[in-house]
């Protein structure tokens, strides 16, 4: 008989893994097609076979897949964004030319466009904040102007919090502006700036498969002006109303961009006006929130997706209600990572779900202001919020580690 196989296009740091592990559990063969297969750690680590292939390029991607349909019986393909998001829209693209279950191409493009989207959801009434699209520095500083300080600065298209800043003054305005369009930040096409307006207020991400809600988390940050993800809880401690609003304004978002087929996940800040959309991903979340919502509920994101995608039908009934929680290790400065321990004494606490390290000892870091920032991440969970809340505690406060400052000039 035939192998039945499931294609990955790219690969990922946070859930990478788990897409892998999870289509083994169904009997599947992990396939990942990319550009650079040695980026992905897990790769080699699992013996996952894996094939270099230019993952931007449609017909290369269509040829390496009839090439492996000689041996393996291809169920489904799926991907992960890349630094602009445009990966995983091709990999929708593959799925409609080989006739496997996947959402529209032309949906998934559009909402991957952070401005169209925008666009998208003004029009039918989402409640979003202002926004301006600028392709040099003279239309960000106008932008700015119009909608006034603070405002969020970021990439059109990207992901990951990759470019996004927030720019509380002038100054900062101009440095980030000289960051994205002075050749730091790497473009992939012509830059595309939004200048939107910074919506104040507590963070909180929707979880949907299909077209249900899932869980809802609430996520705090590190120091401003950049967006370095520290702390979830979920579910969120909200009130029967704020969670209907929440929902039922994350909902709304999916007939605005075409979107209701697999998973999608919507971020939002409840401001002084109510729940305000900040960012729509017709995708599983990385990081860690795909864990935290099976320690919270029971519902398995990833395997759930990869039985949608090979045409099974999933299984999204909650199996316990708990409380999770997880704090991301962000590193604190630049420099080599000496030594970082502790990790086996958290991960052996009652009620520690998963501790996970990113890096190893010897490592330079440099931090960017977004996800890369991560050295690592600690879960727990239990069926009280305040316990949940302390034995994660216990757990980081567990966990050191020493950076040694890179050598200043002239020392």
């Amino acid at each position: 008989m035939t192998r039945r196989a499931l294609i990955l296009l790219e690969g990922h740091g946070s859930i990478g893994l788990l897409y892998v592990k999870a289509a083994r559990r169904l009997d599947l063969h992990p396939i990942t097609l990319s550009a650079d297969p040695a980026q992905y750690d897990y790769l080699t680590a699992e013996a996952v076979e894996a094939i270099r292939v230019d993952t931007d390029n449609l017909d290369a991607l269509i040829d390496e897949c009839s090439r492996l349909r000689a041996t393996y019986d291809i169920a489904g393909i799926t991907g992960f964004s890349g630094a602009d998001e445009s990966v995983y829209a091709t990999g929708v693209k593959l799925c409609r030319h080989f006739d496997l279950p996947g959402p529209n191409p032309a949906s998934i493009e559009r909402c991957c466009d952070k401005f169209t989207q925008r666009q998208l959801l003004e029009e039918a009434g989402v409640p979003i904040p202002a926004y301006r699209l600028a392709a040099n520095a003279t239309e960000i500083e106008s932008a700015a102007a119009e909608i006034g300080l603070p405002v969020i600065v970021k990439p059109a298209l990207g992901s990951g919090s990759s470019g996004v800043r927030l720019c509380r003054n002038a100054d900062e305005l101009a440095e980030h502006r000289t960051y994205l369009l002075g050749g730091q930040h790497i473009w992939r096409s012509s830059p595309r700036v939004l200048v939107e307006e910074f919506a104040q207020g507590p963070f909180f991400s929707a979880h949907i498969m299909g077209n249900e809600i899932i869980g809802i988390d609430a996520a705090d940050f590190d120091h401003p002006p950049h967006f370095v993800f520290r702390h979830f809880t979920c579910p969120a401690p909200l009130t029967d109303d704020e969670h209907e609003r929440i929902a039922d304004v994350s909902l709304s978002c999916l007939p605005a961009l075409g979107l209701g087929w697999g998973p999608t996940n919507v971020d939002l800040r409840w401001t002084k006006l109510g729940p305000v959309v900040i960012e729509v991903n017709p995708r599983v979340a990385g990081g860690t929130s795909p864990r935290l919502i099976q320690a919270a509920c029971g519902v398995d994101l990833i395997t759930e997706h990869i039985r949608l995608v090979v045409g099974s039908e999933w299984d999204l009934r909650r199996r316990h209600l708990h409380f999770a929680a997880a704090h991301c290790l962000n590193a604190d400065r630049d420099g080599i990572l000496d030594w970082i321990d502790g990790d086996s004494r958290a991960a052996a606490l009652p009620g520690v779900a998963e501790v996970k390290l990113y890096i190893q000892p010897k490592t330079r870091i440099v931090r960017k202001g977004d996800y890369r920032d991560r050295i690592g991440h600690v879960i727990a969970t239990s069926t009280s919020r305040d316990r949940t809340a302390a034995i994660l505690q216990r757990a980081v406060d567990l966990i050191n580690w020493s950076i040694t400052p890179f050598p200043t000039v002239g020392e």
